[in-house]
């Protein structure tokens, strides 16, 4: 009976598995219930090797059935928990077939401009902007952008005079995509820096310009290929993390705040997956070597995950290990900013900066090599 018991368990986590993987191609504003059942996936595919291990130890002709949906599985596991335990050292030199590009990619909370955001001596902006700058990365994509041009009117001298420090005097070309320019003549938006030469550029609405949008460059690279980088900043969650960490402390706190957080995901949501529908139909008609950079405010169990992963690599999970979470703040283990490379790439190498705790979102660095075309 507990034999019986046990298979009809392992029978429902897999069926559990492949309802959380269909979960994740429904987009929230067709079925919006469908974002919970892809949450709880990672949770079905840990239990599904648990399982898996159960009979491999009872009864080892039954433990053919969740290891084989494990392997089949196994890319979607891996959003969740990378695991390449030959790449604990940092990857050897790329070889010479083809140029190698590095690519950093961070939103950087408008350089923390803003009073409460702000330290003694405006450090963290500094230290920020000073990083950025003096970073190998041969591109650089920047979400939530802060510039104050020659002219401003402020207060604070030249520490957010950010396109020029990481810009011209870095020696990169640059390419800002304003959302707004206030009354001082600061200037807000996501930017593109290149240690190569930008031949055409562009931004991507998602309706009215706001600071959820997309925007991409053309850069011509040494070996005379032309490759396109896209950066885009995703429809936020919408919930304060103190809203979040209150609902799950305390029943009180859960009837207080979890209907408004749950309006709030929802709204957030649905955005954020009409935006990547938007997004792919344009990567799609990109005759280049892709590279995209985003903050997706999105886990790697979601639509907005599940459509890039369909034609593009990610990078933690192509050679990462462990979670790899990017967001600093009290909600551990969350990954909402990632790198993926299109098939023409080889992601040789990728890492969080872990040391550069200025923004909530910890920056990422990866290094590709291009492939020949075939």
């Amino acid at each position: 009976m507990r034999r019986s018991f046990a298979f009809k368990c392992t029978l429902l986590v897999m069926g559990w598995v492949l309802v959380g993987i269909a979960c994740e191609q429904i987009p929230a504003y067709t079925f919006w219930p469908a974002i919970f059942g892809a949450l709880t996936l990672p949770v079905a595919l840990g239990l599904n090797l648990l399982a898996a291990g159960y009979w491999l130890l009872r009864r080892w002709p039954v433990a053919l059935l969740p290891l084989a949906l494990a392997v089949l599985t196994w890319p979607h596991f891996q959003r969740g928990l990378a695991l390449h335990p030959l790449r604990l050292t940092t990857a050897a030199e790329p070889a010479t077939a083809g140029p190698v590009v590095q690519v950093l990619s961070a939103n950087v909370r408008i350089f923390n401009v803003y009073p409460q955001l702000r330290n003694d001596g405006l450090q963290s902006s500094k230290e920020m902007v000073r990083w950025l700058a003096e970073s190998k990365a041969d591109v650089l994509c920047l979400q939530e952008f802060y510039n104050e041009p020659a002219g401003t009117k402020s207060a604070d001298g030249n520490v957010f005079r950010a396109m020029d420090k990481i810009g011209r005097q870095a020696g990169r070309e640059s390419f800002l995509s304003k959302t707004l320019t206030n009354s001082a003549g600061a200037e807000f938006g996501m930017a593109i820096f290149s240690r190569h030469p930008i031949v055409n550029k562009g931004t991507i609405q998602f309706g009215k310009l706001t600071q959820n949008h997309g925007m991409w460059a053309d850069l011509r690279l040494p070996s005379q290929d032309t490759i396109r980088v896209y950066s885009f900043h995703l429809q936020s969650m919408s919930m304060d993390e103190k809203d979040i960490v209150d609902s799950y402390s305390s029943k009180s706190g859960l009837k207080k705040k979890g209907l408004g957080l749950l309006r709030r995901f929802k709204r957030g949501a649905v955005l954020r997956h009409a935006q990547i529908d938007t997004l792919v139909n344009r990567f799609a008609k990109c005759p280049y070597p892709i590279l995209l950079c985003a903050d997706l405010n999105d886990v790697p169990y979601s639509y907005s995950y599940d459509k890039l992963a369909d034609g593009f690599q990610n990078a933690w999970t192509s050679v990462g290990n462990g979670v790899g979470s990017t967001y600093n703040g009290r909600i551990p283990f969350l990954r909402i900013d990632n790198q993926f490379a299109g098939p023409r790439w080889q992601v040789r190498d990728f890492w969080v900066n872990y040391e550069i705790p200025y923004s909530d979102h910890y920056p990422t660095t990866a290094t590709y090599q291009l492939k020949p075309k075939q």
